[in-house]
Order: structure tokens, then C-alpha cells, then sequence
């Protein structure tokens, strides 16, 4: 994880939060840990993923999100392709466009790196609604305070 997030840093200067800060994730029924690598109004970028396995749904974003599948598999299936279900292993991307859905499967040791792209502040309700539900109000403070934070800084930068 450290060298992801060093090489990210060398080629973005200024753009990558380099201490790391896991917090929970719980989302659609899925639980894992994520840290925050970039926040901005229209992009992010995290690592994620889970020691003992998960799953659940994806969510329905106004955002494009791409997974690259560092360790572990994933397997999912979508609304339009109910019967079939895609297998995601170490080196391959996957793409949940805006809009569409899908059902997951993280085993235990799967950990990727996201990345969003779109008004990432329409994900938040989603992104948070496990957390709400759970009444956990350390993962909603400790993530909007990290998002939010990065966000700052990278409008103090001049980007949205």
C-alpha cells in the first residue's frame, strides 16, 4: 500500500494524502476499510477492502467508478446481467458506470484501489447510509472530516 500511494504522490505533487487514516466503510450492506488518497468536488481516489470478506450492493452513483484489483477477487453481477457473474482477480480494472448497480462479493483478502469521477458529494448519502443506519457516528465524522479536509486543500489549489 505504501508504494501505491508514494508513486501516486510523485506523480500527482501536492495532490496525494500520504498518512494513511483507515476507517470503516459500511455501505449497501458491504463492510470493509478504506483510506483516502485524493478528495476533491469531482474526484477521488481510495484503497479499499476487507481482511475477512464481504458483500452487498454497489450503490447507484451520478459518478463513473473504476476498480483496480490489487489482491483478493471480487465477483459481480448487474441488473442487465442477472444470471452471469464477473470475476475480478489481481491486475484487472472494472467500471460501474453512473447509473448502474451491482451486486458484490469481496472474499477475504481482496483490497483495490478506487477512483471516482463525477460530483463525488452525490455519493456521500450512500457512501454513509450503513453508518447512519448503524448509528456509528466516529466513521460519518472521521469520513467527512477527512474528505472534507482534502477537499479544502484542493480548492485552495484551484481545483474542483
Amino acid at each position: 500500500m505504501e508504494a501505491i500511494i508514494e508513486d501516486f504522490a510523485v506523480v500527482h505533487p501536492g495532490h496525494i494524502e500520504k498518512r494513511q487514516k483507515w476507517i470503516f466503510n459500511i455501505a449497501g450492506g458491504a463492510v470493509g476499510m478504506m483510506t483516502i488518497l485524493h478528495g476533491s468536488l469531482s474526484e477521488y481516489l481510495i484503497l479499499f477492502g476487507t481482511a475477512v470478506g464481504t458483500e452487498g450492493f454497489s450503490g447507484r452513483y451520478r459518478i463513473d467508478i473504476y476498480d483496480f484489483m490489487l489482491a483478493g477477487e471480487m465477483w459481480t453481477y448487474t441488473e442487465e446481467d442477472f444470471r452471469e457473474r464477473t470475476v475480478s482477480k489481481p491486475g484487472d480494472m472494472t467500471l460501474l458506470r453512473r447509473g448502474q448497480a451491482k451486486g458484490l462479493r469481496l472474499f477475504e483478502g481482496t483490497w483495490m484501489l478506487e477512483y471516482g469521477r463525477g460530483p463525488v458529494p452525490t455519493t456521500l448519502p450512500f457512501a454513509l447510509g450503513g453508518a447512519m443506519t448503524s448509528m456509528d457516528a466516529t466513521i460519518i465524522f472521521q469520513t467527512l472530516w477527512l474528505y472534507g479536509r482534502l477537499v479544502v486543500k484542493e480548492l485552495r489549489q484551484g481545483k474542483v
